[in-house]
């Protein structure tokens, strides 16, 4: 009797990397210093991360990634951290085309945006499965995602680029492909928060709440404004390279614990391949 043919198995989508956006149209808000540590953060666990830095002016994030190659080099240790360029695409279909090559076997593609508007920024912040908006807590800041009353604080109304996420966001719901319709996370990002007076903070915590609920996006505390953060780009190195930093000091180590956080916070779907230890990463205490 012939033997029955298998039956062919249902076409599957080609595995998308997780898509991580940071994004804001102001500049100054640790944005590339944020980046460059969740890249970090998530190949020191062992996840394979791929980046890309839009800003092909100022190139920061590439900078910090190159200058930390450099680093490798000159003192003959392996660090981990993401493969990485900047684009030289003209188009949205020629920048696609780098971010495939470039996360071809990557868990994680990071777009590192201007701190301006931007065509390719929009459409990858449009496209993002999570979205990271850094800002310094203050009004000036909160600007870009709402606009708010002068005498009692209330959001009056939301931010071109905060209609813009949303209708990316309703756009993509809406998708019969199952690749498009993966919901977008948002999370914004309070950075340099030591910076601001408890009244002050108190009013944009209220303004963050009530804009969170009509937008959808969560709040996660991020960075403080620490000089260790500027001392450790022309290293490439990060607070999370532990053994390379030599002696820290209480601050540093308060610091490496907000990184810590925020990495947890972002709750980002780590890969199963990965290793279940995880006492000798440095995103437990122990490390």
């Amino acid at each position: 009797m012939p033997q029955e043919k298998a039956r062919p198995m249902p076409d599957q989508a080609p595995r998308r990397p997780h898509r991580i956006v940071f994004a804001n149209e102001k500049g100054g808000t640790g944005k590339s210093t944020t980046a460059v540590h969740v890249a970090v953060a998530l190949a020191y666990q062992g996840a394979r991360v791929a980046a890309l830095d839009l800003d092909t002016r100022q190139r920061t994030f590439y900078r910090y990634c190159e200058n930390r190659a450099e680093t490798q080099g000159r003192r003959k240790v392996s660090l981990p951290g993401p493969s990485f360029d900047v684009c030289h695409g003209e188009t949205v279909e020629q920048l696609e085309e780098e971010a495939a090559r470039i996360a071809a076997d990557a868990d994680f593609l990071l777009f590192d945006t201007p701190g301006r508007d931007d065509p390719f920024a929009r459409h990858v912040a449009a496209s993002a499965d999570t979205l990271v908006t850094p800002m310094n807590d203050s009004f000036v800041d909160f600007d870009l995602i709402g606009h708010v009353d002068a005498e009692n604080f209330k959001v009056r109304r939301l931010s071109f680029y905060a209609e813009l996420i949303w209708e990316a966001r309703i756009k993509r719901s809406r998708a019969t492909i199952e690749e498009q319709r993966r919901e977008m996370d948002w999370v914004v990002v309070r950075n340099r928060t030591g910076h601001t007076d408890a009244r002050n903070q108190r009013r944009i915590d209220q303004a963050l709440g009530e804009l969170s609920k009509r937008v959808g996006f969560r709040v996660s505390h991020g960075l403080s404004e620490r000089v260790i953060y500027r001392e450790l780009f022309p290293s490439g190195l990060t607070l999370l390279d532990k053994g390379h930093l030599g002696e820290l000091g209480t601050s540093h180590l308060v610091a490496r614990q907000e990184v810590r956080t925020l990495v947890a916070n972002l709750n980002l779907p780590m890969p199963d391949s990965l290793p279940t230890d995880r006492d000798a990463l440095p995103l437990t205490e122990a490390a």
